[in-house]
């Protein structure tokens, strides 16, 4: 009976650290001006709120083939967040002429593209 208890307590501790983090992210999302910096905010949240959430449902649900599916889309999420931001960033470096309003650049590396 304890070791569900446990279990019940860790998993839910998780999904609310998730949904905090979702919270804290729409905020950040909504708060900062620049591109880049809501990118970085979104970025961190959807990894750090779905890896939380997605441990939270795996302790929850137990040792079945659930959680091999839930394992497999965590480590999808990892894999294409942090890919897809960067290509984002690059972007924007490469296409904002105001680039350097917001943020410090290498000047010269920037002339040679």
């Amino acid at each position: 009976m304890t070791m569900e208890w446990i279990r019940f307590i860790l998993g839910t501790g998780l999904l609310v650290i998730g949904a905090v983090t979702f919270l804290a992210e729409i905020f950040g999302v909504f708060k900062f001006r620049y591109v880049l910096n809501r990118m970085q905010v979104a970025a961190m949240g959807d990894t750090l709120g779905i890896g939380a959430s997605m441990a939270g449902l795996m302790i929850l649900f137990g040792f079945r083939f659930v959680t091999l599916k839930l394992a497999l889309v965590l480590v999808f999420l990892w894999c294409a967040s942090p890919v897809s931001s960067h290509l984002i960033s690059r972007l924007e470096y490469t296409v904002d002429e105001d680039l350097e309003k917001f943020c410090e650049l290498d000047v010269a590396e920037r002339e040679e593209k």
